[in-house]
């Protein structure tokens, strides 16, 4: 027994970037991303974010040093998540919601080197870098632009704007060797917290620490193989509770929205056969009150997760009613995700059945 020692076979840093290697070998043929019209395969995300990651070394990213994002739920987002870490980069979602003085603010304290900038949110970025003191460099700006949305990477977007993201994306090589981490305790995203108390904190976590919450939060809310998830969580809300990672680890599919009210959820419910999906109490709220072409109930279950406050009985009652399961949780930014549950006991089931009869 005193030979076994740990060794590169026994002793591999925990990272839940593997679970994007693996969904591209098991699922490689599956759908990842839906978005619009626009859809990918997990082989298609691999060697994208395998590109991006390459195209972000080629620009002088170095390990360690921090990529930031600001950004809507849109496949970009999603990407990013593996494709920074990949070049070794720690990853810093930004708040879509934030001034340009926090965002300015933020940027600075990160030392982010590398900033991309959704093409909605150009003007707030620009101004946030302006406000950079003479004696400090401001991250290099990439644009995503939205087929749907936006315009190419025109002269006038060129004088701020180094690329696009696609044109990183299309610059890549597929077979770039992603930078794996030497510990497992190496920092993979920085995130910020809300600040609603005091000034932004800012929060590190590290690739074991992403990798145990990404599993903990798939067996917690018992998440099957090839799920089919709605992304109606922020991302930039700590990396969307792990789920970005989660998704890829169980090979489900991950169907991007820029925007949403309740006709759009219900819609893409409808449309992509959802099962799963996260967000706020007010996004039950928003569903126990609109419910798409007068239906009384949804064809098939969803399951919500919502974490924060607890939603107030008659929410929740309303939402269960309409064919939503939903489960209770809280978190914290400095968490990295769910770490609390409401875990579900069988006589509440028989109280369930009560109630409906009465």
């Amino acid at each position: 027994m005193e030979h076994l020692k740990p060794s590169p076979a026994n002793s591999s840093p925990l990272t839940p970037l593997g679970f994007l290697e693996r969904a591209a070998t098991v699922y490689g043929d599956c759908l990842s991303i839906i978005y619009n019209t626009t859809s990918y395969t997990w082989s298609h995300t691999h060697r994208r974010c395998l590109q991006l990651a390459s195209s972000l070394s080629s620009l002088g990213i170095k390990p360690g040093q921090v990529v930031s994002v600001l950004a809507p739920n849109i496949p970009a987002m999603y990407e990013l998540h593996f494709a920074v870490p990949m070049a070794g980069a720690i990853l810093n979602s930004i708040n879509t919601r934030l001034d340009a003085r926090t965002v300015s603010i933020l940027l600075r304290h990160s030392e982010s080197k590398l900033l991309f900038v959704d093409y909605f949110s150009k003007s707030l970025v620009l101004e946030a870098v302006s406000l950079f003191p003479g004696s400090l460099k401001p991250p290099v700006l990439v644009l995503i632009t939205d087929d749907e949305v936006s315009e190419p990477l025109n002269a006038s977007l060129a004088v701020d704007f180094i690329d696009t993201y696609e044109g990183l994306v299309g610059k890549g090589d597929p077979d770039f060797k992603w930078i794996r981490p030497k510990s497992e305790w190496d920092p993979i995203v920085l995130n910020y917290t809300s600040g609603t108390t005091s000034s932004p904190k800012g929060v590190v976590h590290c690739h074991r620490g992403c990798f145990v919450i990404a599993v903990d939060s798939l067996v917690d809310w018992s998440v099957p193989k090839q799920p089919v998830f709605l992304w109606t969580l922020p991302m930039f809300h700590a990396n969307g509770w792990s789920y970005p990672w989660g998704m890829a680890a169980v090979g489900g599919i991950n169907i991007c929205v820029r925007k949403f009210d309740a006709p759009t959820i219900y819609h893409l419910i409808r449309g992509h056969s959802v099962t799963h999906m996260c967000g706020a109490p007010v996004v039950l709220n928003m569903l126990s009150n609109s419910l798409a072409d007068n239906q009384t109930k949804l064809e098939n279950p969803v399951h919500i997760l919502t974490a924060g406050a607890p939603p107030p009985a008659s929410i929740l009652s309303r939402t269960e009613s309409l064919g939503f399961i939903v489960s209770h949780g809280y978190g914290l930014t400095e968490t990295g995700g769910i770490v609390v549950s409401c875990a579900w006991k069988p006589q509440w089931n028989l109280s369930l059945q009560q109630r409906e009869r009465g």
